[in-house]
């Protein structure tokens, strides 16, 4: 999802959530300042990653349960949050979404393991980018969800969650399993409003829903709705 067409769904995003762009674009310029010095790479490198199929995983608590009902296949795309339980089943990374939220200490090692990670800038998110951008070790491309600069890229998406399934798209993979994905039961998380996450998960439900058209998005069969 390119920003033309991702920039309007932004816009009632903000508005929706009462964010404020200019603190979007602020963490971008941190973002940038911070990760002078790392390996920051183009498209082309990130498409290497990418193959036609990929399994997306998400943090919901049913994550353990969705991939022993479904097995993962293809590329493996990670949301931040989940990285460590993922990594726990015994699977690797090959990319990385994430806005620096959850346990970083995983995220930094799929990175030095040679993941790719997409790190994301938002307006609350900026201590964190201060205190963690910098030290990912792996290929980087650095994220947006106001406007694209330079080397700075917006591909869509406003949860590590969506925004997977928009980067998979973006990189031509047609096929996604979704794992861990549950808008309606989020993984509690210490100082998050669970109101507010349930507002977040029902953009994010809308915005992967509206991709269904482009790829097969197919959910494990004890869980429902399937795309296909």
């Amino acid at each position: 999802m390119r920003f033309s067409e991702w920039e309007p769904v932004y816009l009632d995003i903000i508005a929706d959530m009462g964010y404020d762009r200019s603190d979007d674009e602020a963490c971008v310029r941190v973002l940038k300042a911070v990760t002078l010095n790392s390996d920051l790479v183009t498209e082309d490198d990130a498409a290497e990653f990418f193959g036609e199929t990929a399994t997306v995983f998400g943090n919901a608590p049913c994550l353990e349960s969705d991939v022993r009902s479904l097995p993962p296949e293809g590329t493996s795309i990670v949301s931040g949050s989940a990285v460590g339980r993922v990594m726990a089943m015994g699977i690797r990374p090959d990319v990385v979404v994430t806005d620096l939220d959850g346990d970083i200490g995983p995220q930094l090692e799929a990175s030095s393991g040679g993941a790719l990670t997409f790190i994301h800038a938002h307006g609350d998110n900026q201590d964190l980018v201060r205190t963690y951008a910098g030290l990912f070790r792996g290929p980087v491309i650095l994220t947006t969800q106001s406007t694209p600069e330079n080397t700075v890229f917006d591909f869509g998406g406003f949860t590590d969650g969506d925004r997977a399934v928009c980067i998979a798209q973006e990189f031509g993979v047609r096929r996604v399993l979704l794992e861990g994905f549950d808008y309606d039961d989020p993984m509690p998380k210490e100082g998050s409003d669970p109101a507010v996450k349930l507002r977040k998960l029902a953009w994010a439900k809308r915005i992967v829903e509206s991709l269904s058209d482009r790829m097969s998005l197919i959910l494990p069969t004890n869980r429902q709705p399937t795309f296909i």
